[in-house]
């Protein structure tokens, strides 16, 4: 048995064909998911990277582990305490170190550990390649070394090989060489000129006109990437640098089918196709960016190629990216240990069952803090730190006639709204109690990061200057309004510069 996971930062399914996309940006991709299981909604528990990951290697929420952002305390997991053994949890319970005791030879190719001092991140593996460039790195980066295990490599039975593709995460670095395949195809319909319009003024890091996070300033060596996005020229140079970057990494996808064909083990090798998160390309006006608890950033691909699986299977239930961990146990005939917060969906892959949840609750907490429900055709969004976005405290999007959450709906349905509640707090309390439980302490770390200054990427208690900064730059681009918004909202942490 070999297991390939294929780990595409930032790629927002509804980017790929598979997906329903009108460019034909992912060949490959779309072959994978008509030769087994395509899942439509499959999300990301915690966002962005480093809890997403830590989510997925250690099969538990980020409030159960503590790592729920990018800086500060939480990007740390929780000390454990005196129930520690000699190794830690996320070694002798995580996903890793699961498929060793199962009898697999565990190997990563990806920088990520040493991106974030994620060194949890490696726990479990037999053998890490860290390409170097910390998550700079294009897939020409990535694939020499790929190429290279593959060729000493790939014959051998029982393994499971992590590869991590940054080339769609900003700021889209495929090869200059790389041409655009897309050069005379439209973007989606949906971007109207109106939309863009209304884009331009928005509040908030990586909006249009705040692409490089709270400025416009661009990298000569990532030409593909505009310097804000104010007109139908420069969206479509946006979205194209997006969707060249994704056909590229398809390409080296591509090479890797052709070596496991050329091998001789391609069927009896199962390959999984997800991200961390997805990506905001103009969802809540907000662009290449995966930094809130909606369906943009927290929805992403899960395609799986599983020997002896369903083939062309669509399922349509709800899912988190952390039931992959139960899931692969039980395939393997292996017992999930009880610490996990997965719920195996093995029936799916196997014979096409539904194993859908009734409800997933999102979290974020490295851009702004908000944690959401996803649950019938709605996502409830509650923010808790707006990370100088100006959300309300309550949103609402119809998702089955607003997929991009162009509308907020909170006001004409509050009974929604009020069921979204609770069920984030029936959520909530069972967290809680399973902390009080198995955990050392009894403390959730969205409030953390808050007493701590706020998000990491928008620590208005810590980085005031960045704050008084980005003000002035909203009143030199016409957007006074958001300005002073900014500045009544946060008075108190401005005063502190004063």
């Amino acid at each position: 048995m070999r297991i390939l996971y294929l780990d595409l930062d930032a790629l927002n399914p509804g980017h790929l064909g598979c997906y329903g996309y009108h460019r034909n940006t992912s060949p490959t991709m779309d072959q994978l998911a008509r030769e087994g299981l395509r899942m439509t909604h499959c999300y990301a528990s915690d966002a962005p990277c480093l809890p997403s990951r830590t989510a997925f290697y250690s099969g538990r929420f980020g409030i159960q582990t503590g790592v729920v952002g990018h800086g500060a305390t939480a990007a740390q997991p929780k000390i454990e305490g005196p129930t520690r053994g000699f190794r830690d949890t996320f070694d002798t319970q995580g996903v890793a170190g699961c498929l060793q005791k199962a009898g697999f030879y565990t190997v990563m190719i990806s920088p990520f550990g040493q991106r974030h001092a994620a060194w949890h991140f490696y726990a479990g593996f037999n053998e890490m390649h860290n390409t170097g460039k910390g998550g700079e790195e294009s897939a020409e980066d990535v694939m020499p070394t790929v190429q290279k295990w593959f060729e000493d490599n790939a014959r051998k039975d029982n393994w499971y090989l992590h590869v991590n593709f940054w080339d769609v995460h900003t700021p889209y670095r495929a090869p200059a060489s790389y041409p655009n395949p897309f050069e005379d195809e439209p973007v989606a319909d949906w971007f109207t000129d109106e939309l863009i319009a209304s884009h331009i003024k928005k509040t908030g890091p990586h909006s249009a006109q705040d692409i490089g996070m709270y400025g416009d300033a661009t990298d000569a060596r990532y030409p593909r990437v505009p310097a804000r996005v104010t007109d139908r020229a420069s969206l479509k140079q946006w979205i194209d640098g997006y969707d060249t970057a994704i056909r590229y990494v398809d390409d080296q996808i591509a090479w890797m089918i052709r070596h496991l064909k050329q091998a001789g083990i391609y069927e009896d090798t199962a390959i999984i196709v997800s991200a961390d998160h997805g990506e905001n390309q103009g969802d809540l006006g907000i662009y290449g960016e995966h930094g809130t608890a909606d369906q943009a950033t927290c929805r992403i691909p899960m395609i799986i190629k599983w020997p002896e699986g369903v083939s062309g299977h669509v399922d349509e239930g709800l899912h988190y990216n952390l039931d992959m961990a139960p899931t692969v146990m039980e395939l393997l005939g292996q017992a999930a240990p009880e610490l996990w917060d997965g719920q195996s969906f093995a029936p799916t892959i196997l014979n096409g069952d539904f194993t859908g949840r009734d409800d997933l609750v999102l979290s974020q907490c490295a851009h702004v803090c908000q944690r959401s429900v996803r649950f019938d055709r709605w996502i409830y969004i509650r923010t808790y730190h707006d990370g100088n976005h100006l959300f309300p405290q309550e949103m609402l999007f119809d998702l089955e006639n607003d997929p991009h959450e162009l509308h907020d709906v909170a006001q004409q349905h509050p009974d929604v709204c009020r069921e979204g509640a609770h069920r984030l707090l029936r959520w909530h309390d069972q967290q809680m109690q399973k902390m009080a439980r198995t955990s050392s302490d009894v403390v959730d770390p969205l409030w953390t990061v808050i007493r701590e200054g706020g998000p990491f990427h928008a620590r208005n208690g810590v980085n005031t200057h960045i704050l008084v900064q980005y003000i002035k730059r909203l009143e030199s681009t016409g957007r006074a309004d958001g300005a002073a918004a900014l500045r009544a909202k946060y008075a108190r942490e401005l005063v502190k510069t004063s």
